[in-house]
């Protein structure tokens, strides 16, 4: 699937500068400067694209230049289809080429409340009901920090504080709280951070496919990590459950691609009181199914950044990789949340959605 999806950037990229080169040419200031010689328009215009896409890889990355390279390429094809259909209505064309100004101001707008809405965190409610006798429970929940990508060790603790404000029963992390590039110092001031979160169930983390170190490419180990947090007072699962103060269950399952054999959730849950709520961390949004036949309650993911990038931010059930992308869903009597996560990935834009932590307030029978 991955190998399909770099194939469709590189594609993308490849048209995105042939056409982006063209589209250029019809700027004023580049008319001027070529003299009315095609080929040293098309030769300027290339030169500013190569410059321009040189500068975003230094001062972001590689990745963050093809992905802003891309949508602008799709911004000037969009309002040069609408410019080209402009001018056969009416018959007349313009001496302005606002489609390319539009594509532009588009491309700047849309890049701008990208990083704003990646980079600032929003803190999203539910309100949530059940027939068992779990009484009132305010339930934390955040994934998908990736230490290092919008924020570091100490940015990370900044943001546990606002969590903290909101006084709750139990903190719940299903995965991906570091990153293949996450560095051991601010991983370890970033668990020292969540053992001094003053939930009265305190925090319980599940594995997500980056934790354990997809791509070996940092300076600590899965098992220095679970060693961190666990010395900081947070519990850690992977394919097992704990029952907390006799009235609800917390369930935190082995990513399902890292671990591809982990247990089925009639074998997970096999033994458990199911008069008990149940609460099941499970970092990808993909056995909706099997979860909603099991005794789970509540099933909490993260893993799909909300989709990311606004038009493709359903990719992941188009393909059907992810049952759902985001938000809540009620399925055969099972709860399921999907958040857009605290932080961010290699991507350090976010449209049509945020970056955010959740606040659950579930309400049960005393």
């Amino acid at each position: 699937m991955w190998l399909i999806i770099f194939a469709v950037v590189m594609a993308a990229l490849i048209a995105g500068i042939a056409y982006l080169t063209v589209a250029a040419c019809r700027f004023g200031l580049i008319q001027k400067a070529s003299e009315g010689k095609k080929w040293l328009g098309i030769l300027i215009s290339l030169g500013v694209i190569v410059i321009l896409f040189t500068a975003a890889a230094l001062v972001m990355d590689f990745t963050n230049a093809v992905i802003v390279l891309v949508f602008t390429f799709l911004f000037f094809l969009l309002f040069g289809i609408i410019g080209f259909a402009a001018e056969k209505i009416s018959g007349k064309s313009s001496k302005i080429n606002w489609p390319g100004w539009l594509a532009l101001l588009s491309t700047i707008i849309y890049f701008s409340a990208g990083y704003y809405l990646c980079n600032n965190v929003w803190q999203t409610d539910y309100d949530l009901k059940t027939d068992k006798s779990v009484g009132r429970l305010k339930i934390a929940m955040f994934a998908d920090s990736h230490i290092g990508a919008t924020f570091d060790g100490k940015g990370f603790a900044a943001e546990l504080k606002k969590i903290n404000r909101q006084h709750p029963d139990i903190v719940l992390v299903p995965g991906d709280y570091v990153d293949d590039w996450s560095n051991k110092e601010d991983m370890k001031t970033a668990s020292a951070a969540l053992g001094k979160m003053k939930a009265k169930y305190g925090v319980w983390f599940s594995y997500g496919n980056h934790d354990e170190g997809m791509f070996n490419d940092r300076n600590f180990t899965a098992a220095e990590l679970e060693s961190e947090l666990e010395k900081n007072g947070v519990h850690v699962l992977a394919d097992s459950y704990e029952l907390v103060d006799d009235r609800f269950y917390v369930v935190c399952r082995k990513d399902s691609s890292v671990s591809p054999d982990r247990m089925s959730m009639d074998d997970l849950l096999k033994g458990i009181d199911t008069e008990k709520y149940v609460i099941v961390l499970d970092h990808e949004p993909n056995d909706y199914d099997n979860e909603a036949a099991s005794d789970a309650d509540l099933v909490l993911s993260g893993h799909t950044h909300g989709g990311q990038l606004f038009p493709f931010n359903k990719a992941g059930e188009w393909f059907n990789i992810n049952d759902r992308t985001y938000g809540y869903e009620r399925r055969k009597g099972t709860d399921f949340i999907v958040t857009s996560g605290i932080s961010d990935w290699a991507i350090l834009f976010k449209t049509g959605t945020k970056s955010e932590y959740v606040i659950i307030d579930l309400e049960g029978k005393n």
